[in-house]
């Protein structure tokens, strides 16, 4: 049996390692679209834009069976002494720890996947097919599809920016120079965490957000809000419900008939599963491509993971697509194990992490369709422990849809809050708190805010299905385990 990953990211390599943990010696193809082996790209927009440690710099690798790179950024760097371009590519160097050849890959750097061909290899005649590269054709009897997302681009001719890629992160890297007037538009995760590393490098940063608030088409607007206040503690401005016509060179042309003039774009208004090498192959595509509950697609044989699948999950009863570090991270174990014949089930409550104005923000779980909105602290003066009821269209986006390129996903262990100017600004704006979503009188979603027992104990929650008492959840003296009820 040949297996076919076509996909260069960490999805990718988890599955391979996967495969072979569990004692498969077939062939393995490998097919990545980038020139670079898989990298991780949660410290894209944390650390790796933060100011340098000048007594160390900036942690380079991660280790793929724990969390992103740690390391602490300090603040009080002397811009000037920058290193050159070769140098900061090799800070943020991200590369995952993986010896393809003891893995016995065969790895295509820089082929991306440009069609699918179903049962089309000679003399096959059982699940199947061929994936096609401008360079040549690979058959498979197995094929994972793990070709992850690309960043939307808005209208308009001028030059704008992602952060998605390492070639992204080291061409801001170079740019986010003091007085640089940089525009971000968007402010779901990436924006936030851009917007943080920047203002701390002296840029003078204006986030564009065309939801009514950070966030919005993540938690939900309510939720979102509470951040707004740590751009402007920050020295970030924000501007909510403003929308782009379009880029130009020397700034954008915003909806209204505005100028916004800047030196750098950057455009962190989502991403798309990039699955448009499907077109036309069967495979099925729905908000990505279509998997069941055991990330099998609908041809037979053909596997999907990470960014670009959108699987069913049995516990909140719905089709879900997250672009999560965690999913790229567990999913594959149920892909490996269901190419070797088995029948697992790939049904988590999902995790996710970003660190943005000092502040550490973890989510867990799918608040797509509760019913209530809780408060566990206060987030303002003016946020009390009080409930919400229904959580309107801008929440049921779900967590994580839409919220931009690289996203901040992961299991946050030794993730550091930044410091420096602008990082840690803005504490009097309120202390740790967490959201609290909940649906038929059961936890299902948690966003904790410097409150790390919070998450840990509330997605223990989640996972039981266990009624909660709505007094004792709003009560941030309790311990989020003991507000269940039997």
């Amino acid at each position: 049996m040949h297996v076919v990953i076509a996909g260069g990211g960490l999805a990718g390599l988890r599955t391979i390692e996967e495969l072979r943990g569990r004692g498969f010696s077939g062939p393995i193809t490998m097919i990545a679209a980038e020139d670079r082996p898989p990298y991780d790209r949660p410290p894209l927009s944390k650390q790796a834009l933060a100011p340098r440690d000048l007594s160390g710099g900036l942690p380079a690798g991660a280790v793929l069976a724990g969390a992103v790179p740690a390391g602490e950024v300090l603040a009080g760097e002397v811009l000037a002494g920058e290193p050159d371009a070769a140098a900061i590519s090799a800070e943020l160097d991200t590369t995952l720890r993986a010896d393809f050849t003891a893995l016995d890959v065969d790895l295509r750097l820089g082929e991306p996947a440009t069609g699918l061909g179903l049962a089309a290899a000679p003399g096959r005649d059982g699940p199947g097919g061929l994936v096609r590269t401008a360079r040549g054709e690979y058959p498979f009897d197995r094929l994972v599809v793990a070709t992850g997302a690309e960043p939307v681009a808005l209208p308009g001719p001028g030059r704008q920016r992602f952060l998605r890629t390492h070639e992204d992160a080291r061409e801001l890297r170079v740019r986010l120079k003091p007085g640089t007037r940089l525009v971000i538009v968007g402010a779901g995760w990436i924006g936030a965490e851009l917007a943080t590393a920047a203002a701390a490098r002296g840029c003078r940063v204006t986030v564009l957000e065309a939801g009514p608030a950070p966030l919005a088409s993540a938690i939900g607007a309510d939720v979102g809000a509470r951040t707004a206040p740590w751009y402007a503690a920050a020295g970030v401005e924000l501007r909510t419900s403003q929308a782009v016509e379009s880029v130009q060179d020397g700034g954008l042309a915003l909806a209204g008939g505005d100028w916004l003039p800047a030196d750098e774009v950057v455009t962190a208004v989502g991403v798309r599963p990039a699955v448009a090498w499907l077109a036309g192959s069967g495979v099925r595509l729905d908000n990505g491509v279509a998997a069941d509950e055991g990330l099998r697609t609908s041809a037979p044989g053909v596997f999907a993971v990470g960014d670009c699948a959108s699987f069913l999950s049995v516990r909140y009863g719905r089709r879900l697509r997250f672009e999560h570090w965690d999913v790229a991270l567990n999913a594959p174990a149920v892909v490996a194990a269901n190419i070797l014949g088995g029948r697992e089930v790939y049904d988590p409550v999902p995790y996710s992490w970003s660190e943005q104005f000092g502040r550490m923000l973890q989510y867990a779980g799918y608040h797509g369709d509760a019913s209530q909105l809780v408060w566990r602290g206060s987030p303002d003066a003016g946020a009390g422990t009080g409930t919400a009821q229904g959580t309107g269209a801008a929440q049921r986006a779900g967590a994580g849809a839409g919220a931009g390129g690289a996203q901040g996903t992961g299991t946050g262990a030794g993730a550091t809050p930044g410091q420096g100017p602008g990082a840690g600004a803005g504490r009097g704006t309120g202390g740790p708190w967490t959201a609290c979503w909940l649906s038929g009188g059961r936890l299902v979603a948690v966003l904790a805010v410097d409150r790390p027992r919070d998450l840990t104990q509330g997605r223990r929650v989640i996972a039981s299905g266990a009624r909660v008492d709505v007094g004792l959840l709003t009560d941030p003296a309790v311990p989020l385990r003991n507000a269940t009820v039997n």
